[in-house]
């Protein structure tokens, strides 16, 4: 049978997930305060049962928003990883507060005892510069991008590419690139808002169809396929979600040759 590896990683962004929106209210803060108080303590409680180990996408401004919380996840065994200062889109930024956004979320994991080996954009999204800052700062792999579903990758610095010209391919970069997909990130099934609106009501089961049915496909056609989850304490640590987790986790622990794995763990055994 194919081996296969299954990363849950959640994107503990508490408050600062609500900061890209162009009203900021109270309202929305204690949603992101539901994360922290609610949503980490059961997802820990979760993987503790399972003696499982996550990656933790962590905001510098949750570390020092939450650093009690951040410190049991770290007590757990469990990865922290970078997820920019105050969830901002690179995209947006000049190169100059990009780096400076990553600096500044470098120093809240250092006050925690954390050099990360992983990073991933609160957007999803990149700008120019921001995989040639992830080499500078020695970051062993990126999971924002999609160019490929279980495979690891290098992505391309230099790309050159217009509606008008074919790409031109730039150079590898020396990190690997861990890829993500919307349909395995739980704020896009979940999260409901009003503006801009977001249904975000989805039934669990059609989401656990979702994820089990790509597990299964991955295991029976890939041999080394990884599979990256993509989960936020505020979204997955409702009862009727966390429930659904469970039944994803027993799902892939009957699969022979199915194990779960720290994003860093991957990184470091594909060198």
């Amino acid at each position: 049978m194919p081996n296969s590896t299954i990363c849950l990683t959640f994107d503990f962004d508490a408050m600062s997930v609500w900061f890209g929106y162009s009203t900021v209210t109270p309202a929305m803060l204690y949603r992101g305060e539901y994360g922290a108080n609610v949503g980490v303590p059961r997802v820990l409680d979760l993987l503790r049962r399972y003696d499982l180990r996550a990656t933790f996408f962590i905001p510098g401004h949750t570390i020092d928003s939450f650093p009690e919380v951040v410190a049991t996840v770290l007590e757990a065994g469990h990865e922290v990883a970078h997820h920019s200062y105050a969830h901002v889109d690179p995209s947006q930024q000049t190169p100059d507060e990009e780096r400076r956004d990553m600096e500044r979320a470098l120093t809240s994991l250092e006050q925690v005892g954390v050099k990360p080996l992983g990073f991933r954009s609160p957007s999803a999204d990149f700008s120019s510069a921001t995989l040639g800052l992830l080499e500078e700062y020695g970051f062993q792999y990126d999971s924002s991008l999609m160019a490929d579903d279980f495979r690891p990758y290098h992505p391309r610095l230099g790309d050159q590419v217009t509606q008008q010209t074919p790409l031109v391919k730039g150079r590898p970069a020396r990190l690997w690139e861990l890829p993500m997909s919307f349909e395995f990130d739980d704020w896009v099934h979940f999260q409901f808002n009003f503006n801009p609106y977001r249904n975000g009501t989805s039934a669990p089961s059609k989401v656990l169809e979702i994820w089990t049915a790509d597990l299964d496909w991955m295991h029976t056609h890939l041999d080394g396929g990884i599979l990256t989850v993509a989960m936020h304490p505020q979204v997955i640590g409702r009862g009727h979600r966390i429930a659904m987790l469970e039944q994803f986790i027993q799902h892939g622990l009957r699969h022979s040759n199915v194990r779960f794995e720290r994003m860093g763990d991957v990184a470091q055994r594909l060198g």
